[in-house]
């Protein structure tokens, strides 16, 4: 008997890995794409592109680091590990969570000791293979607590939720894949811990918490809000045992064991750490609502997932599971307020279920305050509560048949095992389903294009050359061109500000890194003066945040420093003195180190990447460019890009422009623009329509684009590089295809 239920709990699990393993696999189809394109977004060995763009080619960067010299940063400085491609100059210490990249790189060393695999396909592959071990575990932990009933619709539901899912693709190689398994773990060892009936085995469930709480830091930064949950929901287990004259012993060994070996544990990455436990939460608390660089504008009001979210869209996010999660918290209140069902559901104890109710408020609190990005640390505990719901139902018609006093029929009772039956197969099928159509409408963010102008860069640039282009693409080209940017996907490294004061690693501090280089990226483009774009790159280039920071310390005041900066980066060197010693009044000795800073004698050479992306970004870019440091604003832009359909030879986009090609009457909401440009790959035709327009319209024929943006932009650096493709005086293309081009 014990033989056969081994081998029907194998058979489960393989069954669990597997649904997650072939509805991830589905992504690898591409079939929301049309078969003739298909090639364009698989690399030369013909898997798709990653589908992450941003941390997917930072950890496969941080992993090729670590296989060819034993650590993730690309150098060393004075002893510290340094990344030396991100945030540059002048790059940054290098501190991240590592266990991504040593699975990974032990991976790479096993595969390759049987074939010769790419460290690329091992980066791409593996997430397929870790996602749906959160299923497994799952399983295991809810068939502590209800029948196999339960425990299956648990690990089934955690392998193929569609968020979930979408983040452990092939291709999604990020650290997302472990969000679920440790806290599934931690918490399920946690519980056992509170539940043993003897002291050994309660220290040895609290013990393994604890070590598993320490390789979770290793592998995600979020980490702490499930150490503060365990700690306060433990500091209030022994208040409420205290005042109902229970015996706190028990509970009070298990808090001490987890938090101590925690902590012991934590030390072996030296006392840092410990600062770093104890303050990054109330650093990031401090941050809700706010911009820790302001003045300056906040790149990050521009990721959509860490923008606040609301109860409406965390309930739409989970789907059906968040009801029968929502059913399952309250028929566990049910079966501890019943003595019958007490009784058949015994393993349901207040301790599993006030946890598992705390659990998952915490993940919808965090969600809402912090963005959709955190949905996830919802999941578990509502889809182990889903698991226990249809437990309890599939088991309800045997309480009855249990219970003396009940009347009920047995053609009832069918009945009622039908329904339950039923019931658990759509929670099962439902995610199940969702999961593939979201794996069948992914599509991978890189591209040829892209590959093959990060290849130019590499082979066609001096190693010291900094990429300047979009944040978001930044850890793409770190990877592939292997050339530094000047943002990447870490944008101002804010996990990192609890740190900086005391770390002499960070010459300015707080201050930088920061967002204030994606301002500069910004004025640089939504300018018209070309020689104030180009000196504007080229300090970035050359100098980074040292004249923005040097300025604000002589002057006092970013604004100003921000409006000394303009004034001087659009002239030479001589009148860009003469400015800051007679209309700022800066000393001799400080207009040398300006002049130093932001008119250097030599040059660090630079490339800037355009994307047709991009221009879908343009709202923001023209936004910051034109920020006022005084009211802490962006000035109004209109702007828009939209596909456009010809019918009959009338021309109508989603964003409100209409034009008669046979007379040329072309109108946006009943008004004309100022002008009109007609884009294609080789030239443009530009033809001005109403002085008293305010805005121009840009048709890119090529892309079957309309583009609307603001009258004042029409002359910008932005629109010379991103619509029109004709450049600047200083700025020219040295590498073009079909989407990407490369300019010098």
């Amino acid at each position: 008997m014990k033989k056969k239920k081994l081998i029907l709990t194998f058979l489960i699990v393989i069954f669990i890995f597997l649904i997650g393993f072939f509805v991830r696999l589905n992504y690898v189809r591409l079939s929301d794409i049309p078969v003739g394109d298909r090639d364009f977004y698989k690399d030369r060995s013909g898997i798709p592109y990653m589908v992450e763009f941003g941390d997917s080619y930072y950890h496969y960067r941080l992993t090729k680091n670590f296989i060819d010299h034993g650590y993730l940063g690309d150098t060393k400085i004075n002893g510290i590990e340094w990344d030396s491609y991100s945030y540059y100059p002048p790059g940054v210490p290098m501190e991240y969570q590592p266990l991504i990249v040593y699975i990974t790189a032990y991976a790479y060393k096993f595969v390759n000791l049987f074939s010769d695999v790419p460290l690329m396909e091992v980066c791409f592959w593996i997430p397929m293979f870790i996602g749906p071990l959160a299923g497994i575990i799952a399983y295991f932990f809810a068939g502590r607590f209800i029948n196999q009933y339960g425990a299956i619709v648990a690990g089934i539901i955690t392998a193929t939720s569609p968020l979930y899912v979408f983040r452990t693709v092939p291709g999604f190689f990020d650290t997302d894949m472990f969000v679920l398994i440790f806290p599934l773990l931690i918490v399920w060892l946690y519980i056992e811990a509170l539940q043993a009936e003897d002291m050994k085995r309660r220290i040895i469930f609290a013990v393994s918490s604890a070590i598993l709480m320490f390789c979770f830091s290793l592998a995600w930064v979020g980490l702490f809000y499930l150490f503060y949950l365990i700690l306060v929901f433990s500091i209030s287990y022994l208040i409420y045992c205290k005042i109902k004259k229970k015996s706190i012993k028990n509970v009070s060994f298990v808090v001490i064991g987890f938090t101590l070996s925690f902590l012991l544990v934590s030390i072996s990455k030296g006392l840092s750490y410990i600062y770093k436990i104890i303050f990054e939460p109330l650093i990031l608390i401090k941050m809700l609502g706010s911009n820790p660089w302001s003045p300056w504008p906040d790149v990050y009001s521009t990721v959509s997932e860490l923008q606040g979210s609301s109860l409406l869209t965390v309930v739409r996010m989970h789907g059906i599971l968040f009801f029968v999660g929502l059913i399952g918290i309250i028929y566990m209140v049910r079966v501890l307020t019943s003595d019958r069902l007490k009784k058949h559901f015994n393993k349901i104890t207040w301790q599993f279920f006030s946890f598992i109710f705390v659990w998952a408020i915490t993940g919808v609190i965090i969600t809402i305050i912090w963005g959709d990005r955190y949905i996830l640390l919802s999941m578990p505990p509502i889809n182990i509560s889903a698991g226990i719901m249809v437990g309890i139902f599939m088991e309800y018609p045997e309480t009855l048949k249990a219970d003396e006093k009940s009347a009920v029929p047995d053609s009832r009772k069918k009945i009622m095992k039908f329904v339950s039956l039923t019931i658990m197969l759509i929670v099962i099928i439902l995610p199940v389903y969702d999961a593939y159509q979201v794996t069948s409408k992914m599509t991978p963010s890189g591209n040829d294009d892209l590959w093959e102008a990060s290849e130019w860069i590499k082979n066609n640039t001096d190693k010291e050359t900094l990429i300047i282009s979009n944040w978001s693409y930044g850890n793409f080209f770190t990877a592939i061109a292997e050339r530094p940017v000047t943002l990447d996907g870490r944008l101002g490294y804010v996990e990192t500000l609890y740190r900086r004061e005391n770390d002499p690693a960070f010459e300015y501090g707080e201050k930088s890194p920061g967002v204030l280089r994606e301002y500069w990226i910004d004025r640089a483009l939504t300018t018209g003066d070309e020689k104030l774009s180009y000196n504007i790159f080229s300090m970035l280039s050359t100098s980074g945040d040292s004249p923005s920071l040097v300025l604000e310390e002589y002057t006092g005041s970013v604004a100003v420093s921000v409006e000394v900066l303009n004034n001087i980066l659009g002239v030479d060197r001589e009148a860009a003195i003469d400015i800051l010693m007679n209309e700022y009044n800066l000393t001799e000795k400080q207009t040398e180190t300006a002049i130093g800073l932001t008119h250097p004698d030599r040059t660090v050479p630079f490339v800037i990447v355009t994307a047709d992306k991009i221009r879908g970004m343009g709202s923001y870019i023209l936004e910051f460019g034109e920020w006022d440091f005084i009211k802490n604003s962006g000035r109004y832009n209109s702007y828009s890009v939209s596909s456009y359909d010809m019918d009959n030879r009338v021309l109508t986009s989603d964003n409100g422009v209409e034009m008669d090609m046979e007379d040329g009457d072309i109108k946006l909401d009943g008004k004309l623009p100022y002008s009109l440009t007609f884009v294609t790959e080789d030239e443009f035709e530009k033809s001005y329509i109403d002085d008293n327009g305010n805005f121009c319209v840009f048709i890119l024929e090529d892309d079957e684009k309309a583009v609307v943006i603001d009258k004042r932009f029409e002359n910008s650096v932005f629109v010379k590089l991103f619509l029109e493709n004709s450049g600047t005086d200083y700025l020219k293309p040295v590498y073009e295809n079909q989407s990407v081009i490369v300019w010098e």
